[in-house]
């Protein structure tokens, strides 16, 4: 029989079962609520029919993509796509919130953010750390902060090459969890930050010696500004340090001042409120503990299908 033959009885044969993983059950639940809530309630709102479109595609990629990696096991490059689909969704799902927030909380909702950081501060640390930062170290904040999605990427590859797909898949199902309800918290608290809306109680532009004023310039242009309340920034900077700490420390080791700066760079480039890093500590423990939770089950199921793998006849006698 031809390998073609092989593989066509593969896909016919319907024994065989697709199985998703946590993090793909939470990129489709996600993404599907997205896509019906703009064909919905939201279908007015301006570029609500792209943004439906391209959540429709997120949530269809596990589906499909695990479909076909059953189909075809020994296909690497079907594997990688499939097991880094959350990538892609996290990056470009971010530029298809608009219609979302139009629809369902068009009001800014920094005033009530600056008040708390009043109430629990006294000032504005946003404004107190932007000023007290010399040019040379804004240069380094600044390259830290946009190493955003790069130390993800970095604890996901050096799992995956490792094989320590249990691990990998405990880190994913996490961070698929913040950033789901971290984007619900976008579209329920609006807000566009103190570099906009304290943008008079800074002496000036940002500044530093050499690449702040660039980079500084670049997040001016995003599709979607509305991102503030939590900071996404600190809580995925806080759930892979902690994830590496678990399953490789010299990453951890080797991220922990890039991503402490990454941290000091939310407040120093004016990013956020201090209320904002404040609000994502209980979601990243939260999001932790699920995703623990999750992992423990699995393992427990695991093994008891493995003790229950054993074929009768394979027990031999004396």
């Amino acid at each position: 029989m031809s390998p073609w033959s092989i593989e066509s009885l593969r896909l016919l044969d319907g024994r065989r079962k697709v199985r998703l993983k946590a993090v793909d059950i939470v990129i489709v639940f996600a993404c599907s609520l997205a896509a019906l809530a703009l064909v919905g309630p939201a279908r007015w709102a301006p570029g609500a029919t792209q943004s439906a479109m391209g959540f429709t595609l997120f949530a269809m990629g596990p589906l499909v993509l695990r479909t076909l990696e059953e189909a075809w096991p020994r296909r690497r490059l079907l594997r990688w796509v499939s097991d880094f689909w959350l990538l892609p969704v996290i990056m470009i799902g971010h530029e298809l919130l608009n219609p979302l927030v139009d629809a369902f909380s068009p009001v800014l909702r920094d005033a009530q953010l600056a008040m708390l950081d009043e109430r629990l501060f006294g000032l504005q640390v946003s404004v107190l750390v932007s000023n007290a930062v010399p040019p040379w170290l804004m240069d380094v904040l600044m390259v830290c902060y946009y190493g955003h999605f790069v130390w993800g990427l970095v604890l996901g590859v050096v799992l995956y090459l490792h094989k320590r797909i249990a691990a990998f898949d405990e880190f994913l199902t996490a961070l698929s969890l913040f950033f789901a309800l971290g984007y619900a918290a976008y579209i329920v608290v609006p807000a566009i930050g103190p570099r906009f809306f304290l943008l008079d109680a800074f002496p000036g532009q940002l500044t530093g010696v050499i690449t702040t004023s660039f980079l500084d310039s670049l997040m001016r242009t995003p599709v979607f500004v509305r991102d503030c309340f939590p900071s996404g920034h600190t809580g995925a900077t806080l759930v892979v340090l902690f994830y590496s700490f678990r399953f490789s420390r010299r990453v951890f080791w080797v991220m922990l001042g890039p991503g402490v700066g990454l941290i000091v760079a939310t407040l120093a480039g004016r990013f956020h409120y201090a209320t904002d890093l404040v609000a994502v500590l209980p979601l990243v423990v939260f999001v932790v503990g699920v995703s623990m939770a999750f992992s423990r089950v699995g393992s427990r199921r695991r093994g008891f299908a493995t003790e229950r793998s054993v074929p009768m006849d394979a027990i031999v006698r004396p």
